[in-house]
């Protein structure tokens, strides 16, 4: 038997003598009544120490555990002990959570935790700041509640969190935020706002250096290529060395005319003030003269082919769609050998209209891959420069395909050929 039950039974055990020899010696009514008294005597003992025990359960954390005694004693004893772990473990999470807060307000981000329903379960000071939310009166909310931006509204809607967002706040004036969005743990969402105002400035003076100093290039080209072409027809030029250099220069002057057309276009399509034209583009009939002039520009070198199964027309800018979809015909040619194919075909796919160019070219190695739209970034450098690339066809293919809201997918492999695809968002299909 346990020292629990030897304790418990002590009491009850020894009344129940000392009654069995009362009744012997005085009978049964004194055995009775001593024995009842002594028993509800116990019982009062037990309620007394109940009662501290619900009156201390009321409230645990600003009275102390009673004292009580005999097996009340061991009890409150382990529940004074559990309480003093209980609150040492609350210390010490609550410790953790203050450096974990002021961690996340030392983070130059703004930090917000979304349920799935995007309620505001916490949120630090930037936060606060970026969004215009009160960090005890708004948790709860829904953050759309608080920040109603079209664009910010859209973009949770949409649940594709893959690329961040850039959010021209309308509570501060000028200030630029890029936010993110970051599922974790069980239907929980990481929102995180970076102050990107500064790096937009910057980019907007380099946009802007750019495109200035291309248009001012513009008129002394002209002017230089000008006298190229008037030199190279003079009657009397017999010298070859002259001959030579004339057609040099006017071949690297073509070539820089060309550099600064795809700079001010790619400065007109950075820039935010200028909206896409929308209009019903016809593709099918955009792709037969943009088949027509890659025959000019191949001059039957290779073998050309349309497929235009899709009679779908686009809404979107004719002029941009023109200038994206003829760059990728352009690179195809540039880096097919003679004799190879090169296949345009527009089509859909689960109810998105795709373009795609597909050569059997030279092809490109994986780690080329993610980069090749970047400004100027070149595969093979000698080789471009003999094709008469400029280093910027795939980033104006890039822009006109963000501006509208379509995806550029490339699949290649070396000396196997490439494919290009521009897969366009349902929604733009007429």
């Amino acid at each position: 038997m346990s020292d629990f039950w030897q304790r418990a039974l002590v009491y009850p055990i020894v009344v129940l003598v000392l009654s069995l020899l009362l009744w012997a010696i005085a009978g049964d009514l004194p055995a009775a009544l001593f024995f009842g008294v002594l028993m509800l005597w116990r019982l009062f003992f037990h309620l007394r120490n109940l009662a501290d025990l619900q009156r201390w359960l009321a409230s645990p954390d600003t009275r102390d555990v009673p004292d009580g005694s005999g097996l009340w004693e061991d009890a409150f004893s382990k529940l004074n002990k559990m309480m003093r772990n209980l609150r040492k473990e609350r210390e010490k999470h609550a410790a953790a959570l203050l450096q974990m807060e002021q961690a996340t307000s030392a983070l130059p981000d703004g930090v917000v935790i979304l349920d799935a329903s995007d309620r505001i379960e916490w949120c630090n000071l930037l936060a606060v700041q970026h969004f215009g939310l009160d960090a005890t009166r708004d948790i709860g909310q829904q953050i759309t509640y608080l920040a109603r931006q079209p664009e910010f509204v859209q973009y949770l809607a949409t649940r594709n969190f893959s690329e961040p967002l850039i959010l021209r706040t309308t509570r501060q004036d000028g200030i630029v935020l890029s936010i993110k969005l970051i599922s974790y743990g069980k239907d929980k969402r990481l929102l995180i706002s970076s102050d990107i105002t500064q790096l937009e400035r910057i980019e907007t003076m380099r946009r802007d250096f750019v495109a200035n100093v291309s248009h001012e290039l513009r008129t002394p080209l002209t002017v230089v290529n000008g006298f190229v072409e008037t030199m190279h027809d003079m009657p009397h030029l017999e010298n070859d060395m002259a001959r030579r250099a004339l057609n040099l220069m006017g071949d690297q002057t073509i070539r820089m005319e060309s550099l600064v057309d795809d700079l001010l276009t790619l400065s007109r399509l950075e820039n935010d003030q200028n909206p896409v034209r929308e209009e019903a583009v016809d593709v099918s009939a955009l792709l037969k003269e943009i088949f027509k002039e890659g025959q000019v520009l191949s001059n039957s070198k290779h073998q050309l082919h349309l497929e235009i199964e899709s009679d779908a027309k686009l809404s979107g800018s004719r002029e941009e769609l023109r200038s994206a979809f003829t760059n990728l015909l352009t690179n195809a040619i540039r880096y097919t050998p003679e004799a190879g194919e090169i296949t345009l075909r527009w089509a859909e796919k689960e109810g998105c209209p795709t373009y795609c160019v597909r050569d059997s070219g030279i092809g490109i190695a994986p780690q080329h891959i993610p980069r090749l739209t970047e400004r100027f970034y070149r595969v093979d450098r000698s080789r471009s420069r003999e094709t008469g690339g400029t280093g910027l066809g795939l980033a104006i293919v890039k822009h006109i395909a963000m501006r509208h809201q379509a995806k550029l997918d490339v699949v290649s492999e070396e000396g196997k050929g490439s494919t290009f695809t521009l897969v366009f968002p349902a929604r733009r299909r007429q």
